[in-house]
């Protein structure tokens, strides 16, 4: 009986496993360092430098730890591929943060844009007063202060009276609507035309005669309403002004015009139903929300309002001294 010639077990392993490997490739080293803090394949770190194999064919095509071809790899993207698994360096992540940083540092930024185009808005406006008027004030005073103040009765119904078809004309227009974004500003609270009428009766009661509107009442409605069939930005920027100007220095105005022919007494057109800085604030939220559809031009062009705004205002409020 013929012998069997012994098989060893590494033999046997040959028998039935065979391992291929890609012909004339040759693998470089590569070390991966503690200053690195690579992960080993588990996912844990490791404190001793180890090596990984990264095959170098002529075509230059990387491959997984199996020999699977995958992209080429390129200045910006740059990545090993373990078990098929892209672990992106951070390169191009950064570059882009840097140069997108660049360009907003480039941009131009116009004071109070960062809080809402509003505080755009009343950054122009202070800068419209006097430094006695506000701090922020940048504006020469063009007339002599008064050395004495004596508003009369007459000249204030001169004043409440155009003051009166100004807030008419505006709470028309927003009601009317003949731009969508008008009709954010119905029934914000702030409305005066009402109250104003209130006033006017009271007045009356009191035997004074209620004058006809006068030329700066009559000038500056027809202007507004004009303005807010072909403008909306500019017509938006008067209706800022007018209300929160009212609400801010008009209300002081009217509390030293009532100490000095009033009696004290405070009319209705310096009150309002509710809290009053938080109908401001609602106003300011639903002006912002307007303006984000706005370009950049545009809200330039509101801004540029504010002085007309101002020089109209001026001209009724002077009526008190009349």
């Amino acid at each position: 009986m013929a012998s069997i010639p012994s098989i060893s077990q590494s033999q046997l392993f040959l028998k039935h496993t065979q391992f291929i490997s890609p012909p004339k490739t040759s693998f470089l080293m590569i070390p991966i360092s503690n200053s690195t803090q690579s992960l080993n394949l588990y996912g844990s770190k490791s404190n001793k430098t180890c090596f990984f194999m990264r095959p170098m064919s002529k075509n230059n095509q990387s491959s997984n730890l199996f020999g699977l071809k995958s992209k080429k790899t390129t200045k910006t993207d740059q990545s090993l591929n373990l078990y098929g698994l892209r672990l992106k360096k951070r390169v191009v992540a950064a570059a882009e943060t840097a140069a997108e940083a660049a360009e907003e540092k480039g941009k131009k930024r116009y004071p109070g844009e960062r809080k809402g185009f509003v505080e755009e808005m009343r950054f122009v406006a202070m800068k419209l007063h006097t430094k006695d008027q506000a701090k922020e004030g940048e504006k020469e005073a063009q007339e002599k202060p008064l050395t004495k103040w004596e508003p009369s009765v007459d000249g204030y119904l001169r004043f409440l009276v155009d003051s009166k078809l100004v807030y008419d004309t505006l709470e028309k227009i927003v009601d009317k609507a003949d731009f969508p974004e008008y009709a954010e500003f119905r029934n914000t609270g702030l409305e005066r035309a009402e109250s104003l009428a209130k006033d006017l009766a009271w007045f009356k009661d009191q035997g004074y005669s209620i004058p006809e509107p006068s030329s700066p009442g009559l000038n500056y409605s027809a202007y507004v309403e004009e303005l807010s069939k072909k403008d909306p930005q500019a017509f938006i920027c008067h209706f800022y002004n007018t209300y929160f100007a009212h609400s801010a220095g008009g209300r002081m105005i009217g509390k030293k015009v009532a100490e000095k022919i009033l009696n004290g007494k405070e009319l209705e057109f310096y009150k309002w139903d509710g809290d009053l800085s938080q109908l401001l604030q609602n106003v300011r939220d639903k002006l912002n929300k307007v303006a984000e559809n706005w370009t950049r031009e545009e809200k330039n062009h509101c801004l540029e309002e504010t002085e007309k705004s101002f020089k109209c205002s001026g001209e009724i409020l002077r009526l008190i001294l009349s």
